[in-house]
């Protein structure tokens, strides 16, 4: 017997699990070192996550809010350190 978890869209629509993912989720195959393998396992017996594919979301999500936090700082510093651009935007492309 074949089971299938429906999902309810805003719509109002009911899509299967496996027609959503195929259609709307893009899927990546990683390739781990047993330590990385047990790390994610441990964190998602941890409830980190509430499994492997959730916590590579939140994973990357965090890795790139991290990425935006960096870029503010390193912006900040540069303006701290007088490395500011200012002028007719023609004149500062040429320079460039």
């Amino acid at each position: 017997m074949i089971y299938r978890l429906y999902i309810y869209l805003l719509n109002d629509n009911i899509m299967s699990y496996d027609i959503l993912i195929l259609n709307y989720m893009s899927m990546l195959s990683v390739p781990l070192t047993p330590e990385l393998e047990e790390k994610i396992n441990r964190l998602v017996e941890d409830g980190v996550a509430a499994n492997k594919a959730d916590l590579a979301r939140k994973a990357i999500e965090f890795f790139a809010e991290q990425q935006a936090i960096e870029d503010v700082l390193r912006a900040e510093k540069e303006l701290a350190d007088g490395k500011l651009l200012s002028g007719d935007l023609d004149e500062l492309a040429k320079r460039i």
